[in-house]
């Protein structure tokens, strides 16, 4: 072969080989949901894993697989459920007395306007909805219909991940086998420790979440029911939950307890909220990072990192993702250090 042909058949290779990479990047790209929804299935697989092994108990008398993981997913359901029965009653009883109470408190915020002259005349609550801006109608439909919209994706995706994570649970050594082919022999045994050591930081991960659920809900719970807050203990289980969901969780679970407080007085309310906000600087920068620390072994500064980079990269489910997913890679980038270290000592 002469060197122009040479040279064109390199030419031609390395022009498939960008566009092959360029196509695979814009399928992936396209396909990101699915693949987060994948992902975040294979992490909940991941931090199950060691209870469905206790239950399992090889060698010993228990379970079969299939029965440990169906325990693991009714004692899910079962929580999930418990939580609705516990919190939904008691928060619709009181939108219901917020909506009643609504008049008197429009009334009270006009009176305090007009006693600082910042309003002339009151208005009626039907005056106010007819001067609001044109539009807002339409847009408030719009806003509620892709609530709407956005609730029914989160339940079919909630139930795509059981699904999908449950299936994981159950192939995860014929996987984990079928995965071993694609690893060179003299490496399988490294390959194997790493994976053993990212499901147990996932899990420790998993459980240093609960921790800190708890932690919250008990503090929400103390502090809201000295102040004499109606349903404190519902408020203290939503913040419990909303612990789950970093940055936007603690929101949600103040916000809650304003609105409910506010039924009783906006001072009350005021309070409430403060009570909150103290709170959520105590959990974000005293509690997750020490807790991530002693739980998943990543350092405070690391945890703080993954949480903003996350954030930007992927918004809630990236802040959600970025400390398991910090901690797999923890995990990764000792074994290569690990690995060269070993090849580099004579």
């Amino acid at each position: 072969m002469s060197p122009d042909d040479n040279f064109t058949s390199r030419m031609v290779r390395t022009v498939f080989t960008v566009a092959g990479v360029l196509i695979l990047c814009a399928a992936l790209w396209a396909a990101r949901d699915a693949l987060l929804l994948i992902y975040v299935s294979a992490l909940l697989a991941m931090g199950c894993s060691p209870l469905v092994h206790f239950l399992e108990r090889p060698g010993r008398r228990g379970l079969p697989r299939w029965a440990a993981i169906l325990a693991v997913y009714i004692a899910i359901v079962g929580v999930i459920v418990l939580f609705g029965l516990l919190v939904i009653p008691p928060l619709v009883a009181q939108a219901a007395a917020l909506w009643n109470e609504l008049p008197e408190e429009f009334n009270r915020v006009q009176a305090f306007f007009i006693s600082r002259g910042l309003m002339t005349r009151p208005i009626t609550l039907a005056e106010a909805v007819q001067n609001a801006p044109s539009g807002s109608g339409s847009n408030a439909v719009g806003t509620m219909l892709v609530a709407v919209s956005s609730l029914i994706g989160g339940v079919f995706g909630l139930i795509t991940i059981l699904i999908l994570s449950f299936y994981f649970l159950i192939e995860a050594h014929a996987m984990a086998e079928y995965i071993a082919r694609f690893v060179p022999a003299e490496r399988r045994a490294a390959a194997g420790t790493a994976a053993r050591e990212a499901v147990v930081k996932v899990s420790a991960w998993l459980r240093a979440q609960f921790i800190l659920a708890a932690v919250m809900g008990t503090f929400a719970a103390i502090g809201l029911g000295l102040m004499g807050v109606p349903y404190f203990y519902v408020i203290a289980l939503v913040a419990s939950f909303g612990e789950m969901i970093p940055i936007v969780g603690p929101v949600i679970g103040g916000v809650t307890a304003v609105a409910v407080a506010a039924t009783v007085s906006t001072k009350l309310a005021l309070i409430a909220g403060g009570y909150f906000v103290a709170l959520h600087q105590l959990e974000a920068n005293i509690l997750v990072p020490k807790i991530m620390e002693r739980r998943v072994g990543v350092s405070p500064v690391v945890v703080m990192m993954a949480l903003l980079v996350g954030g930007a990269l992927s918004g809630l489910p990236g802040a959600i993702l970025a400390i398991p997913t910090a901690a797999i890679l923890s995990v990764v980038i000792e074994e290569i250090a690990a690995s060269d270290n070993g090849r580099t000592t004579p």
